[in-house]
């Protein structure tokens, strides 16, 4: 069965496609999920809630685009709007120092799951823009618009992401290198 022919089936209400779209996506979406959820559980609601979103909007897809590239976008704005009905954005001045740039020449040392780990632990203004902005390419003022905040607090929001980020992971590699070897006596 084509992508067309299933998508087609999708637009009737046919679980059955449904599953099958779900059993295929599911994996892409879900690592969407988890960069922008603080943990594993609430990575599953934002998958559950972002395939109920994308079957009740499915009629609206005009085979324009990549369909995966559709269900992503979908998948962002359903986990994004949670966030949005959550006070969570404080308003920052527009005015930054230079943006801190982090080195990862040193991430192989910490791994992509503590990596992933010490994102998730981000307070929520600085994971959502640091994803959007850093791992998924969206422009400031793109972010701004889909956060109702000024292009100033989403560069701001990165900026202290990234500062958070940095300060964890080199305590992350410092602690590692202190931690004695598994044959080495204290």
């Amino acid at each position: 069965m084509s992508l067309e022919q299933l998508i087609a089936l999708c637009k009737k209400r046919d679980r059955k496609a449904q599953a099958i779209v779900y059993n295929v996506y599911s994996s892409k979406l879900y690592g969407i999920c988890l960069k922008y959820s603080r943990n594993e559980a609430e990575a599953q609601d934002n998958l559950q809630d972002s395939f109920l979103t994308i079957f009740e909007k499915i009629e609206q897809y005009k085979y324009k685009g990549a369909f995966e590239g559709w269900m992503k976008r979908i998948t962002i704005h359903t986990v994004l709007q949670k966030y949005r009905n959550k006070p969570i954005m404080e308003l920052i001045p527009d005015h930054l120092s230079e943006e801190v740039q982090i080195e990862l020449e040193n991430e192989a040392q910490i791994g992509l799951d503590r990596l992933l780990g010490l994102i998730q632990a981000l307070p929520d203004k600085y994971r959502l823009c640091f994803n959007l902005y850093v791992l998924d390419g969206y422009s400031h003022k793109e972010i701004a618009n889909m956060l109702d905040i000024s292009e100033g607090t989403s560069k701001s929001n990165v900026s202290r992401a990234r500062n958070i980020l940095k300060v964890e992971i080199e305590t992350s590699i410092h602690n590692k290198e202190q931690t004695p070897c598994s044959g080495e006596r204290i």
